[in-house]
């Protein structure tokens, strides 16, 4: 992996961890960087590997939130709002005016709240295993499809979430957990000006074919891939696809019909194909 850089930075008495790789291209400076934004209970640490491999194409920042990780945790509760504006002032602070934001789970609904407030931020946005589907927005629904999603996941993934689960706390969890199943995020994408790439894998139990298709069909330029096999934690099971399709998502055209479809099985030639919903 490139050598990565920490930068601490101070939003209104909270603290943000962003760590800073830069591109491997000679060209990758030139291009909008990448910023990557965890799930709940998570940290940047099983978004590394996809910043490794983003990291070929340009400069990847990984967003630790406040009270994930080692700094600590806020008095109150943060909403999803609370969330995106403290990621929009970070950014601003390391001289970030443009970039493609990438979200996982419930990083989803803060990179999507993100676009909504700052539309000139966003240039594009991409949301892999995207939560929580309007029809299951049940603390149980997700704890059991969490739970079946455990026995999907490599040896490395299960070691990865329930270190930072323990790290996190469950004070700070169930804090957090309420505002992420009250955001509908399908109502938010329908007002995201910007392109929207929805990734999944296709074992995912949380974010599943059928929500991840609406949020596509609602979002004004959506997209949607498929990663065939992978569970829910897609992006450190299959980095290389996953970046590949991101990369390749930068240079997709907005088109003019408001919804366009495709998955990556359908590409065996790595072209993108737009598909009308």
């Amino acid at each position: 992996m490139q050598p990565t850089t920490l930068s601490t930075v101070q939003v209104n008495g909270l603290t943000l961890r962003i760590r800073t790789t830069p591109g491997t291209d000679a060209s990758a400076t030139s291009r909008s960087p990448y910023v990557l934004v965890h799930g709940l209970g998570m940290t940047h640490r099983y978004l590394d590997r996809l910043r490794a491999e983003l990291a070929s194409d340009a400069v990847v920042h990984s967003v630790d939130l406040p009270g994930y990780g080692p700094d600590p945790q806020p008095g109150g509760r943060l909403g999803v709002e609370d969330h995106a504006a403290l990621i929009i002032e970070a950014l601003a602070a390391i001289d970030v005016r443009s970039c493609i934001l990438i979200g996982h789970s419930m990083g989803v609904q803060f990179v999507t709240e993100a676009a909504l407030q700052a539309p000139d931020l966003a240039e594009r946005i991409v949301l892999i295993g995207p939560v929580v589907d309007r029809d299951r927005r049940t603390v149980i629904q997700q704890a059991v499809s969490l739970g079946r999603d455990t026995f999907r996941e490599s040896p490395s993934a299960n070691w990865t979430v329930y270190t930072d689960y323990l790290r996190t706390g469950v004070r700070w969890y169930l804090r957090q957990l309420l505002p992420m199943m009250e955001y509908p995020l399908e109502r938010a994408v329908e007002r995201v000006r910007c392109p929207v790439l929805v990734l999944r894998g296709g074992r995912d139990p949380v974010a599943r074919r059928r929500w991840c298709r609406e949020l596509a069909a609602r979002a004004r330029y959506g997209l949607l891939v498929e990663i065939d096999g992978q569970p829910h934690v897609v992006q450190h099971s299959a980095a290389p696809a996953v970046a590949a399709e991101i990369i390749a998502f930068r240079s997709v055209p907005a088109a003019d019909d408001p919804a366009f479809l495709f998955q990556a099985s359908d590409r065996p030639s790595g072209k993108l194909e737009d598909r009308s919903a």
